[in-house]
């Protein structure tokens, strides 16, 4: 299999790595402060959510001229998991068990046939 180093290779995963970190704080940030109104998580939640968007969509746009959309796709959620698995130690304070870590490992190893010629 053929790998390229170039700009349309790199930047898509780079800016997904980004987006993802934006998406999760949207998304499951606002646990640690549950005693926060739900109304404000929604808006503060749309509020990070521009942002993830600000680089998702370009990331997929750049990211077609190298990947398939289920590469993308694929590359997107196994980001996502990555990034999650940080954010909740770190942010949340949560434990990541053997179980985790055998699940996201297989799910890795399924997204890898994606991207088999």
């Amino acid at each position: 299999m053929y790998f390229s180093l170039s700009p349309a290779a790199i930047w898509p995963v780079v800016m997904l790595f980004a987006s993802n970190i934006f998406m999760t704080f949207a998304w499951y940030g606002h646990l640690k402060h549950k005693g926060s109104a739900i109304a404000l998580a929604i808006v503060a939640s749309w509020g990070i959510a521009f942002f993830e968007y600000c680089l998702a969509v370009p990331a997929n746009r750049i990211g077609s001229a190298v990947y398939t959309t289920a590469q993308l796709k694929t590359m997107q959620e196994v980001i996502t998991l990555m990034v999650f698995s940080g954010f909740s130690v770190f942010w949340l304070g949560e434990n990541l068990t053997w179980n985790h870590a055998i699940g996201f490992a297989l799910i890795a190893v399924g997204a890898s046939f994606i991207f088999r010629a």
